[in-house]
């Protein structure tokens, strides 16, 4: 059985204000992946509600190892590009 790594999407955060100094000041922020009825969302921080309603959980910054299956969803929900064979 072939087994993936699902690594969660990130997005770049830069301080607001500052001037031109602080704008080279970046981290990579991970987005968390939640699947709600069948569905993945993807959730910048997300509340215990969405967490407790949801099936699958992926917290952000993290990397998970998923199988066959589950990779089969991801990609087909857009997630493809963050997903490699172990």
């Amino acid at each position: 059985m072939t087994q993936y790594k699902f690594t969660t999407p990130t997005e770049l955060e830069t301080p607001a204000g500052g001037g031109p100094l602080f704008e080279r000041i970046g981290l990579h922020r991970g987005i968390s992946v939640l699947r709600t009825n069948g569905i993945y969302s993807s959730y910048r921080y997300p509340g215990l509600t969405e967490v407790n309603a949801a099936q699958e959980v992926y917290l952000g910054g993290r990397e998970y190892i998923i199988e066959e299956a589950t990779k089969d969803a991801l990609t087909a929900q857009g997630y493809g590009e963050y997903i490699t064979e172990l």
